[in-house]
């Protein structure tokens, strides 16, 4: 929507130097930003940091030629210098910004959903537009712009197709909410939660979160979340006269009642009540901050009567929200920009901003400029009709400067001829990618915005036009993780329990993503080896119930402090723990006894049982929650009969525990191998270690493999026969050599004792041998007969050359070869 200079300056109350005829499409407030000069109006703001008066030169040369200035910074303007412009100085810029919004925002009779809170914010406003742009033309804040600046901008976007308006709402200061809302308006008001973010301006919460309520002062209707009485109460306070949609999860008498949320393994179902109707809907994640975020839009969309059904399909299809551009290095000297989430002329012209930034400060591999390509598909769902929307494109596209355009889809397709640069069509993003990989696209040395609507899959175009680093990984397959644990819970009776241990990093794996994905699956007991690993768990947001299998006397207070619970396995032990526990006023913390049945390495002998009761029942310190003991043997068949009498032994003394006790001690002393090979044993509960991360502990077999460790192929060179490889001339070459290098040696965790052709990895699935001493960084393979290339994978253990090859080698267990991938080995979790 188009406003003339004369209406502006009226609306803003401006004085006016210059008598230029002008019509302003776009308010420009970054001079970097600047797209079309003849029809931008520039707001020189004035900030702590900076001072926008002076690009008005540079935007000048370029073309611009009106600008709102200040009273006091008109008087330091050359303006004799700059002919041909217009002047509106006003008393404040960015207030003469906000007013203008605010007369544009009047104009228009539509829904307006103001959005609000202190987290969740930008992903609530693109789910609703995932949710209603089907059937609306729906105007939306770019991505975060949410302040004193960015709102009126937004506001500004509004035009007359547009039937829906979505608008977050940012504070840090008190009083900046009243300038917002005069702004947007909203009808429809939503409140995501009250948090810290930006409290160092608010004397307490309860004034931030009134701040943040004045958004809603003349909405007709205001959601959020019914069970958070901080919210609730503050709300009542407020006195806003809407109508209000508080969900609930617990009070049926809401007018919106979640009845069940059940979490599974990739998904959570949502039932619900709305209006005496009762309905449900699947939400494609299963954290807690989105399924709030699902609930406030659900309620929003039942307001605006979508259909229970079309929420329903369209929740199952909701997508991640990309909250920033990612910058990848693409092959080729290519660097790519990929916004590939979303698509409208709004969040384009910021792309093209960016790559504009970003192609500023990049150049080729000789320093030249790199070439600006932008990858574009139809966009879609804008209310424009097509040639007016390419229309608008192509004039961004010329104006940023692009020398290539690649476009994909109908529409863009039958605009070609509205671009006048280098340019492409293919029908969809398959054919894009066919051309590429047959190199009929050849694309080098440019920097390529990659900008799609979500239907087009532009992630799949990302894969093949980036560039795989060259390093050394650890693959972890969580799906694989979750098939082990459930391998072995298929042996175990329903109502017994599991403690699954994340200790030594989880085997190598890493502890925090496991023992997340391990809480998400219900297991009972996570167990480490010392209090602090169990307190970085917490730290990380952990959870579950976590067992110290290694306590130390001098972590008491972090083990109170994080509920960590200690396995006590002597007197020693057992009188510090309760001596420092008296004296830090707790009670009844829980511990887990230890008997030693026969490893005779650490706990109580069944003979101490008396003296052990007596001690436990003249103090009220500490309290039992279980009694175990290790089996020895348990994964070789030579040793059952010990077992068995180790089952026996434990079962005796456990029971006495028992019986001193009113209270349920529960029971355990199966591992891996013990819940398959002796499921009479299970007893309460069992520990699972080794068979989590894939390896069967009888046979050595591996069940579903977690872990691959990989790397790259550096440089490759031809050695001469009877030359030699590497440290202390260890590698003897007998014949003519391809010897390869690669990024991984002893400090990542692969161990000396493989070198000189005593083990080998896996070049393009072909044994390759190490040669000559592994270095501390590198070691050097022969690929004397793979067809091979610098860059290709390695593989040095996982899917297809499994880690028991490396631990026979040498002569060890595969527990040692997992737990000595070095922390400086790069962990990338992914899930099948």
């Amino acid at each position: 929507m188009s406003y003339t200079i004369e209406n502006i300056a009226e609306v803003t109350g401006a004085r006016r130097v210059g008598d230029v005829p002008a019509t302003i499409d776009w308010l420009l407030t970054d001079s970097r930003s600047l797209s079309f000069p003849e029809e931008t109006l520039f707001f020189a703001l004035t900030t702590k940091r900076n001072d926008g008066t002076r690009y008005i030169p540079e935007l000048y040369a370029r073309g611009v030629r009106n600008f709102v200035v200040s009273e006091e910074k008109f008087q330091q303007l050359e303006s004799e210098k700059l002919a041909g412009c217009n002047f509106l100085v006003v008393s404040n810029t960015l207030k003469a910004l906000q007013k203008l919004a605010e007369v544009h925002r009047d104009r228009f009779q539509i829904p307006v959903i103001g959005i609000t809170g202190s987290n969740g914010k930008t992903v609530v406003k693109e789910w609703l537009h995932q949710l209603l742009s089907p059937e609306r033309a729906i105007v939306r804040s770019p991505r975060s712009y949410n302040s004193q600046i960015g709102v009126p901008l937004s506001v500004w976007q509004m035009h007359e197709a547009a039937d829906l308006a979505i608008f977050e709402a940012g504070i840090s200061e008190p009083g900046e909410m009243r300038a917002l809302q005069n702004m947007i308006k909203p009808t429809i008001g939503i409140l995501t939660n009250i948090g810290g973010a930006h409290q160092e301006n608010f004397f307490s919460l309860q004034e931030k979160c009134m701040e943040k309520l004045t958004l809603f002062k003349d909405c007709d209707v205001v959601i959020y979340n019914g069970d958070d009485e901080f919210i609730c109460n503050c709300v009542a306070k407020s006195m806003l006269s809407a109508r209000e949609i508080a969900w609930s999860c617990k009070d049926m008498e809401r007018p919106l009642y979640v009845s069940k949320i059940e979490k599974k393994d990739n998904c959570t179902v949502i039932s619900y009540r709305y209006l005496d109707m009762d309905n449900s809907f699947t939400l494609p994640f299963i954290d807690d901050a989105s399924i709030e975020n699902s609930l406030n839009c659900l309620a929003a969309c039942l307001y605006l009567m979508l259909p229970a059904e079309q929420i329903t399909e369209r929740m199952a299809r909701l997508e991640p929200v990309a909250m920033r551009l990612e910058v990848k290095e693409g092959k080729n000297g290519c660097l790519l920009i990929n916004d590939s989430y979303n698509s409208d002329l709004s969040s384009l012209d910021i792309a093209l901003d960016f790559l504009d930034r970003r192609c500023a400060v990049s150049g080729g591999e000789k320093g030249t400029p790199l070439k600006k390509t932008l990858i574009l598909s139809d966009i879609l769902e804008t209310g424009q009709n097509t040639p007016t929307l390419y229309r608008q494109v192509a004039q961004l596209v010329n104006r940023r400067g692009i020398e290539r355009i690649i476009g994909v889809g109908n529409d863009i397709s039958l605009s070609a001829d509205r671009f006048n640069v280098e340019k492409a069509f293919y029908p969809d993003t398959q054919s894009l990618i066919k051309a590429v990989g047959q190199r009929e696209l050849r694309l080098e040395n440019e920097i390529i915005l990659i900008k799609g609507a979500r239907k087009f899959g532009f992630d799949a175009l990302t894969e093949v036009l980036e560039k795989k680093v060259h390093e050394t990984i650890l693959e972890v397959n969580l799906g694989a993780m979750v098939a082990n644990l459930n391998h072995y819970r298929s042996f175990l009776k329903p109502e017994t329990k599991m403690v699954c241990m994340v200790k030594a990093s989880a085997y190598g794996a890493g502890s925090y993503e496991i023992a997340k994905t391990l809480q998400e699956h219900h297991v009972d007991y996570l167990a480490v080896a010392v209090a602090d690993e169990g307190s970085d768990l917490r730290k990380a947001g952990i959870t579950s119930n976590i067992m110290i299998m290694n306590p130390e006397m001098t972590a008491f207070k972090t083990m109170f402090d994080y509920a960590l619970e200690p396995e006590v396995y002597s007197f020693h032990l057992l009188d510090a723990l309760i001596k420092e526990a008296e004296k830090e006023g707790i009670a009844n913390f829980p511990i887990h006894i230890k008997l030693d049945t026969g490893m005779h390495r650490l706990g109580f002998a069944p003979a101490d049982m008396p003296r052990l009761i007596e001690r436990l029942k003249e103090q009220n310190a500490l309290i039992v929650r279980s009694v175990f003991s290790h089996l020895v043997g348990s994964d070789g068949a030579q040793f059952d009969s010990f077992t068995r009498h180790q089952i026996e032994t434990f079962e005796k003394a456990s029971a006495e525990l028992q019986a001193a006790f009113p209270h349920k001690i529960l029971r355990h002393i199966c591992n891996s191998a013990g819940i398959e090979r002796f499921p009479g044993a299970q007893f309460d509960m069992v520990r699972l270690g080794i068979g989590l991360y894939g390896i069967d502990p009888f046979d050595n077999s591996i069940i579903n493999n977690v872990s691959t460790l990989k790397t790259t192929i550096l440089q490759i060179r031809d050695v001469p026969a009877e030359d030699t490889v590497g440290y202390s001339r260890k590698g003897h070459l007998t014949r003519a050599s391809r010897i390869a290098a690669i990024p991984i040696g002893y400090a990542d965790g692969l161990n000396r004792h493989l070198g000189n052709g005593h083990a080998y990895c896996l070049v393009n699935g072909q044994r390759a041998p190490y040669v000559g001493n592994i270095c501390m960084d590198v070691c050097m393979i022969d690929v004397t007969d793979i067809d091979c290339k610098e860059g290709d994978t390695v593989e040095i253990f996982g899917d297809h050359l499994p880690i028991t090859v490396l631990s026979d080698a040498l002569d060890t267990i595969p527990y040692e070869v997992l737990t000595s991938v070095s922390t400086r080995v790069k962990r990338v979790y992914y899930q099948d």
